[in-house]
């Protein structure tokens, strides 16, 4: 994490010099300090994985948003509608995450998702059970969630 605290240190340094102390002129000395590090450090083996974390991490935020679309989606057709199409029903996922900021950061994306929540971890960390609003089918709601998990797990290496 040290190529973190370089640009960390740079963006504070900008939000310094530039007088203007806000989030966004912090966003903007982040962005520009990592551009900054990638060009001035692009050879330096330290920094090699952070700078391939960018776009993975937009990749995630993008797949995220368009869930949690797709979520709001089918609960507010279902509120709107006079038939309700709801199959509730709790599900056991079986985790490959073993670090518990893994396994919060999962359990987190799964609540904020309209329509499923996060219930408990199995005291062996091995299992998280999750409720959801609409379990058409077990394995297909399986599939999904392993396919968030496996990208958290890419995200956290």
């Amino acid at each position: 994490m040290r190529a973190f605290g370089w640009n960390m240190l740079l963006a504070l340094l900008w939000v310094i010099l530039s007088g203007n102390y806000s989030i966004s002129n912090l966003v903007a000395g982040m962005l520009l300090s990592y551009l900054v590090l990638a060009y001035v450090a692009r050879d330096k083996p330290m920094f090699a994985n952070y700078f391939g974390k960018l776009p993975q991490i937009i990749r995630f935020i993008l797949f995220f948003i368009w869930d949690l679309i797709k979520a709001n989606a089918r609960v507010a057709h279902d509120v709107l509608t006079p038939t309700h199409l709801m199959r509730p029903g709790v599900i056991a996922i079986p985790l490959d995450l073993k670090d518990d900021a893994g396994i919060s950061l999962f359990a987190n994306l799964i609540t904020v998702t309209p329509g499923s929540l996060a219930l408990d971890v199995s005291s062996d960390r091995k299992v998280l059970y999750v409720h959801m609003m609409y379990l058409d089918s077990e394995a297909r709601q399986l599939a999904e969630l392993k396919a968030l998990e496996a990208r958290v797990l890419d995200l956290l290496r």
